[in-house]
């Protein structure tokens, strides 16, 4: 499955370091074997999945979505998240 990043993704990726990079690969390895892992969002976010992990002892979320390939469009903790995602 092909994975596109946003520039939103891509932001937050790039300020990890990479034993952080290590563990959110690893994430993005288990929604393109099973891209149904994620949680299904309604309202206004909906067909957008997220999927949660830890990290460093906190929760962190990967939100995506799913057509003919693997869109990840953002990545960070519960605070503001699903709020900076609507933009």
């Amino acid at each position: 499955m092909k994975v596109v990043q946003t520039p939103t993704f891509k932001r937050k990726y790039k300020k990890l370091n990479s034993t952080q990079r290590q563990i959110v690969r690893e994430a993005i390895s288990k929604i393109s074997l099973k891209p149904t892992i994620g949680i299904l969002k309604t309202g206004d976010l909906s067909g957008v999945r997220v999927y949660k992990f830890k990290m460093l002892n906190q929760e962190i979320l990967l939100a995506y979505d799913v057509s003919n390939k693997l869109i990840l469009l953002a990545l960070g903790g519960h605070e503001n998240f699903y709020r900076d995602l609507k933009r």
